[in-house]
């Protein structure tokens, strides 16, 4: 008697479980990736129900057809239960189709992937013992980790030892014979914790980020699936979907960080996803970060048993934050600021970093843009050079002598004459990493300075090559974007200088001050780290914002309180739940009727239904225009997450599907583009 299956099938369909005829060569089962036939091409595909009769697929078997399954993968890749409940739960609360959640989410399948070695612990002794502080925290912690599923949080300032924290429980989990998940946001803190855990944890180390070859993570995938031995396995937030057999304890370092939250496919957080594999397997979750998201604040805070708060430094001292106000500068110059050589760098930082210069030490100077110049104007007739396919101003860099999107693939070489008017003289407005790295380097002869941003450093082994360098001081002066913030250990620098934050606390974003004050206070944690007399310098126009309060007096938590209390006014997270809804279509006054129509829907939907979902637009997006396609978006807001899903769920069922528009829903967006 001929058996069906269901497939949660990898294609762009709302739900994407299709129903096939059960194999007669071979066996299948719920968790098994196979391949099915999709119309006229084969499509990948995970078998989610199985062993299912002809009464239970009777609707099917009138309308269609019903195929057998084709083939199916190596069953090292097939997916346990827990997995698979994983990918089912992140489909559910993310809106997303179930087969392409879990096949992008797989790393390639290779029938002959080559030999590949792996990281050995040394399982040294712990260098040294934990402080008061982080005593009491590792205690409380590790009493409770065999007790199941628990949620956990360290706040600590920089540098106060939550790796030190980390370390001693891992050492603690492997030795009961569990294995370990260790999150972190960024590929380029792999190398040093790589560094660091496999010298003193006995076990095998498998670092999991984009710079891991498809080889090798099959090799890692294998590794998991057939050795019955702890490991850690440390890695970005794709890291999370690895089959961890036995895991005894997931840590999710830097939680706040924005790279857990996946933009593009999924937008699922890695994050929230750590904590829901730990909820399945039953074991503590353990989140840590200086500057927690004001959710997570509020969420754990509250809880004070499972809140740990470090407020002392390991080593070192906080350093002092001096704010140097621009407005001086350019009143020096009489109005000609920008035509000052040392622009945009202030005399005031020019001399603090000579000074330390001159004692031996390192400096870090963060820039919160790439480039030598924000975009190119034409001093004659204001022509601005634009990407075509985004109308948003071409960058200049210098050095490749080209001006390059930011929002997408389009670049040309820079230009000698305005293309409208003809005239030579074209404004360089804006400055980036590469305009800082030029103006110090003619004024600081004798020292090198190297730029440390995503222009300079394309993979790991680059990333390894000037961290190195740094270290052993053949650099001295990096000047670097976000990446100089991600939880790097400098020990000779004792001065940051901070550029362009003015910028990032005026964009229209209700996150802005939570966000300019995280990547502050993080870059100010890499100086002092291993000396009392270390200094923060930040130029800005606006040295009366509040948030610089809170970042000179090194407050704990007022800026947790005050902006809670901004929140709670205006009804955004925590006190809310968000979700976006994005329409794409080439065709902008077809799409603008579309998302206007399909908003008057969901309010009278949501007022029949008596939900409490507040909708926001539509919009169009604040980059609207992108690679020939227009974005249009509706925000929903409610304190309910059931209301949210409710909604979310009727526009999926009840949406017209149009040829020329797609949609893409975002669950917890980080913000509304």
């Amino acid at each position: 008697m001929k058996t069906y299956c269901k497939v949660a099938v990898k294609y762009p369909g709302p739900e994407g479980i299709l129903t096939y005829e059960c194999p007669t060569d071979f066996e299948v089962k719920r968790g098994d990736l196979v391949e099915v036939p999709l119309g006229r091409r084969k499509a990948a595909g995970c078998i989610v129900a199985t062993g299912l009769g002809q009464d239970s697929v009777k609707d099917e078997l009138e309308k269609y057809t019903l195929k057998p399954v084709s083939s199916k993968e190596n069953e090292l890749f097939s997916l346990s239960e827990n997995e698979l409940k994983l990918y089912e739960w992140m489909s559910r609360y993310y809106h997303y189709n179930l087969g392409m959640t879990i096949i992008e989410c797989m790393p390639k399948i290779l029938k002959r992937p080559r030999a590949v070695e792996f990281v050995e612990g040394l399982g040294e002794e712990l260098p040294h013992e934990l402080n008061p502080e982080q005593s009491l925290s590792f205690e409380s912690i590790y009493s409770k980790v065999n007790n199941g599923f628990d949620r956990f949080y360290i706040h600590g300032v920089t540098g106060s030892g939550k790796t030190s924290i980390y370390l001693k429980l891992m050492k603690k989990v492997l030795e009961s014979g569990k294995s370990v998940l260790f999150l972190l946001p960024e590929i380029n803190l792999t190398p040093q914790f790589t560094q660091t855990f496999a010298k003193y944890l006995s076990c095998k180390v498998f670092p999991y980020h984009s710079g891991v070859g498809d080889s090798e993570k099959n090799a890692i995938w294998k590794e998991l699936k057939e050795n019955k031995s702890p490991v850690l396995v440390m890695g970005v937030r794709s890291s999370v979907f690895l089959p961890i057999e036995d895991l005894g304890l997931v840590i999710v370092d830097e939680e706040h960080d924005q790279s857990f939250k996946q933009s593009d496919r999924c937008p699922y957080n890695g994050r929230d996803v750590a904590i829901k594999k730990a909820q399945l397997a039953n074991a503590p979750v353990v989140l840590g970060s200086a500057t927690p998201t004001v959710e997570n604040y509020h969420s754990y805070s509250s809880k004070s048993e499972n809140y740990f708060s470090l407020k002392k430094r390991a080593a070192g001292g906080f350093p002092e934050v001096e704010l140097i106000d621009c407005r001086e500068e350019k009143r020096l110059n009489r109005g000609s600021f920008k035509e000052n050589e040392l622009w945009p760098i202030h005399s005031k930082s020019l001399l603090a970093i000579k000074d330390k210069l001159a004692k031996g030490e390192q400096v870090l100077v963060f820039v919160n843009r790439l480039g030598f110049a924000n975009y190119l104007q034409c001093r004659s007739c204001g022509f601005k050079f634009e990407d075509p396919n985004t109308n948003t101003p071409l960058r200049y860099f210098k050095g490749k002598n080209i001006l390059k999107s930011a929002h997408s693939d389009y670049e040309i070489p820079t230009p000698d004459v305005c293309p409208e008017c003809g005239n030579m003289s074209l404004l360089q407005q804006g400055f980036g990493t590469e305009k800082i790295q030029e103006v110090l380097q003619k004024h600081l002869e004798g020292y090198k300075i190297e730029r440390f941003d995503r222009d300079e450093i394309k993979n790991v082994k680059q990333l390894e090559d000037k961290l190195t360098r740094f270290h052993n001081k053949e650099i001295d002066v990096f000047v670097g974007t976000q990446m100089l913030s991600k939880g790097h250990n400098f020990e000779k620098v004792n001065l940051v200088l901070v550029l362009g934050v003015d910028s990032i606390m005026n964009f229209p974003d209700f996150r802005a001050i939570e966000k300019a004050y995280q990547l502050i206070t993080q870059i100010n944690g890499r100086a002092g780290r291993y000396s009392p007399d270390a200094k923060v310098l930040i130029q800005t126009l606006t040295p009366g914002n509040k948030v610089f309060d809170y970042i000179k007096d090194h407050s704990f938590s007022e800026f947790y309180e005050d902006e809670l209390m901004i929140r709670e006014i205006s009804k955004f997270p925590p006190f809310a739940k968000m979700a976006a809804i994005y329409f794409n279509s080439r065709f902008r006054s077809k799409l603008a009727d579309n998302v206007v129509s399909v908003a008057a829907i969901l309010k009278d939907v949501i007022a029949k239904n008596h939900l409490e979902v507040d909708i926001l637009g539509p919009s169009p997006a604040m980059i609207e225009k992108r690679l020939n396609q227009y974005t249009w978006y509706i925000a929903l807001k409610s304190h309910d997450i059931n209301h949210l899903h409710k909604v979310l769920s009727f526009f999926e069922r009840s949406y017209n599907r149009s040829n020329s528009i797609s949609y893409k829903i975002d669950v917890d967006p980080y913000q509304i583009y």
